[in-house]
């Protein structure tokens, strides 16, 4: 497959064209593992973690960035996000039962895809991505195509071990780009899902062009994480009253907050509620990420 768990740039020396390649395996399948999803959501989530992966590759800040898919449908809510540290996590809300083959827009129809950047520092953006074909690979393509003209190609595959991505895209440099898509672009097009699952990067770009003089980076690793934690928990149920979170706790003995993405679960009982609002306002126990 592609290089397990990296994420890898590529330049061609003599084009303004650029390349990104992810391959996702171990963070992929911690990113489902604690949550039964049919095998059709596991799919679409590696594929929309893979596209956030490639995303990431072409900010140039800090901070994160979020894939999210939303609909009235069966399927309620696809998100995937991934930081400048290349951090994972991903997660679904659907209905019922649901088919076992089914392509992208087909479940959202009436939805929306939306991309956000959170900068650690500045504004935030949001775009508002169509959903156009059939798969998550049409609507990223449109969306770059219309948004930020720059012609772009992207792969996603998935299954339930392994998902891959790559993108191929013209550089905002000047030049004869237009001619170099061209051909390029005829290149990219002949790979197959299961090429991109099962080679690796150096295989997959000296296949696809073998002929051009291309540099490939050093590759970066990615890696589930949540970042939730005890503390951030604590802060959110602060925006409730010390008399409605005591109440809640009288009658169900404690506070439980199981986090989305992992499902780690938080505790909370008088003695907490107590703390969170005394002027130190900490909270007992572990705040390490995981």
């Amino acid at each position: 497959m592609s290089s397990s768990d990296q994420l890898q740039r590529v330049i061609f020396e003599e084009a303004d064209i650029r390349s990104v390649l992810a391959g996702l395996e171990q963070s992929y399948q911690q990113a489902i593992a604690k949550h039964n999803y049919p095998a059709l959501i596991n799919r679409l989530l590696g594929e929309m973690m893979a596209a956030v992966s490639l995303l990431s590759a072409t900010l140039k800040f800090d901070g994160r960035l979020l894939l999210q898919a939303q609909s009235n449908n069966q399927v309620k809510v696809l998100m995937a996000e991934c930081n400048h540290q290349r951090d994972l996590r991903a997660i679904a809300r659907f209905d019922g039962e649901l088919p076992q083959q089914a392509e992208f827009c087909e479940l959202l129809q009436g939805g929306q895809l939306v991309i956000t950047i959170e900068p650690d520092q500045g504004k935030r953006y949001q775009g508002v991505v169509p959903l156009e074909g059939a798969r998550l690979s049409d609507c990223l393509e449109a969306y770059f195509s219309r948004s930020e003209q720059l012609p772009t190609q992207i792969h996603l595959a998935a299954d339930e071990q392994r998902a891959a991505g790559f993108l191929l895209q013209v550089m905002p440099a000047k030049g004869d780009s237009m001619a170099d898509w061209q051909h390029f672009s005829c290149l990219g097009a002949t790979l197959s899902d299961d090429e991109l699952l099962q080679l690796d990067n150096d295989t997959i770009i000296r296949r696809l062009f073998h002929e051009e003089d291309c540099r490939l980076f050093d590759p970066e690793s990615l890696q589930f994480k949540c970042d939730c934690s005890r503390k951030r928990t604590g802060d959110a149920l602060r925006y409730m009253t010390r008399e409605e979170l005591e109440q809640i706790v009288r009658e169900e003995g404690s506070i439980e907050v199981s986090c989305q993405f992992c499902n780690e679960l938080y505790r909370f009982d008088l003695a907490d509620i107590a703390m969170m609002f005394s002027d130190s306002a900490n909270i007992e126990g572990s705040d390490q990420l995981h």
